[in-house]
């Protein structure tokens, strides 16, 4: 046991993963473990793979120092961070072990469920590339991340503007085609509310999602689904997946079009005990949301980001997951 992995009665914490989604997305995130982490390597060649045609372009994207206006785009940015939560969290526990465990945000729910066993890595990276044409041609749209309580947001919400996700207590997401979208931005930073653009192309988390998720989940055919077999916290139902929700095929394929509340999911799973949380993904803008958390701030719970917060070239990138999963495993 180390000091860095005790709680706050002295005790080693045990892990929960938190795994990002859309909005997280960086070029060439987690790059630097290609080719030179054998886990890592071998989990994204397989989910190229798995892309089918457009595997090799989204590969391209993913290596390229300077992507394309597409890579923020669903056709690339949520397979890409499906197949990179899912590696760096297969990676992860194989050299710490299992978590104890599981909270994801957005796309990050399916990494998440990937890893608890509710599904398989392919039948996961089928939903993510059979969604995508569907889901890239709603109307153009995004998401406002905004600096103020959900409540202050209500004249703002409405038939043309959604809340998307509610990530803190002054940390929510709106979402929205994009005039609508435009003027709801306008509107506060009129009134000196502070907000920036997402980087996302479609109205994710909001009913302009609801048509084509019904539509692509249509080809979502023959999936085994089972009980998860970590204890899987989901942002959508704000707690623990019961193995009849985990098992209920329209539960995953509607979740593009439902409202994320993380800030609530993570309160009730470090309700139910305190952990070392890692984040276990690009960036650390969980990492930065838990920091906040009351459990965290009076040391019960700890948080560490497995990735940098930034993009800082691949030896930052290398020494980071060096340094956090030595932090997991000491403990162990």
């Amino acid at each position: 046991m180390t000091e860095d992995r005790a709680g706050g009665d002295g005790r080693p914490l045990p892990i929960a993963l938190l795994i990002p989604g859309q909005g997280a997305q960086h070029p060439r995130m987690a790059a630097a473990l290609y080719g030179r982490v054998e886990t890592f390597t071998r989990t994204m060649d397989e989910a190229f793979e798995l892309m089918g045609p457009q595997g090799e372009a989204v590969r391209a994207e993913w290596l390229a120092e300077r992507p394309s206006s597409s890579f923020d785009d669903v056709t690339v940015a949520q397979p890409l961070l499906y197949a990179v939560g899912y590696a760096l969290a297969r990676t992860l526990t194989g050299w710490c072990g299992r978590p104890d465990a599981l909270l994801g945000h957005s796309a990050g729910e399916l990494v998440a469920a990937t890893v608890a066993g509710v599904f398989g890595f392919a039948d996961g990276m089928r939903l993510m590339t059979t969604r995508m044409p569907d889901l890239a041609a709603t109307e153009p749209g995004g998401m406002l991340a905004v600096a103020a309580p959900a409540d202050e947001l209500a004249p703002l919400l409405g038939g043309d503007v959604h809340l998307a996700a509610v990530n803190g207590p002054r940390q929510v997401l709106l979402s929205g085609a994009a005039e609508p979208l435009a003027r709801a931005a306008a509107a506060l930073e009129e009134a000196g509310v502070t907000c920036k653009r997402v980087p996302a192309h479609q109205a994710f988390h909001s009913p302009l999602m609801a048509a084509a998720s019904e539509r692509a989940g249509e080809k979502w055919t023959g999936v085994a689904l089972a009980p998860p077999r970590i204890p899987l916290y989901s942002a959508y139902d704000v707690g623990p997946l019961d193995p009849g929700r985990a098992c209920d095929r329209s539960f995953w394929i509607g979740q593009p079009a439902r409202t994320v509340h993380f800030a609530a999911a993570l309160d009730r799973l470090l309700s139910d005990g305190d952990y070392l949380l890692v984040e276990t993904g690009p960036g650390q803008g969980l990492t930065m949301l838990a920091r906040r958390h009351p459990a965290v701030l009076a040391g019960r719970s700890q948080v560490i980001g497995l990735m940098p917060d930034r993009r800082r070239g691949d030896d930052s990138e290398r020494d980071a997951v060096r340094r956090a999963s030595g932090r997991v495993l000491a403990g162990r």
